[in-house]
């Protein structure tokens, strides 16, 4: 997945000053950024504060890790079995 060039804190300050009263065309004129993307910022990102987007980042994280750990642990399982043979 591409890395956005922009972290959680410059996203939310860019919601906040859409909060402020600045008009979308213009925020995303001047930060470079299409209005598709703005929109799924302010959905994934709309009512979070900077720790809370902290937190959902760290989550996101564990969350991937724990998912590549059920991998490992079912491959592992699946070569004992066949190591066993198909007695199962």
């Amino acid at each position: 997945m591409r890395k956005s060039r922009f972290t959680e804190a410059q996203i939310i300050g860019v919601l906040h000053e859409h909060e402020a009263g600045a008009k979308i065309t213009e925020l995303c004129r001047r930060h470079g950024i299409t209005e598709t993307t703005f929109h799924r910022w302010k959905r994934k990102y709309g009512e979070l504060q900077l720790s809370e987007a902290k937190r959902l980042k760290a989550l996101e994280e564990e969350n991937r890790q724990l998912k590549r750990l059920v991998a490992d642990q079912t491959l592992n399982l699946q070569v004992v079995k066949d190591l066993l043979g198909k007695e199962w």
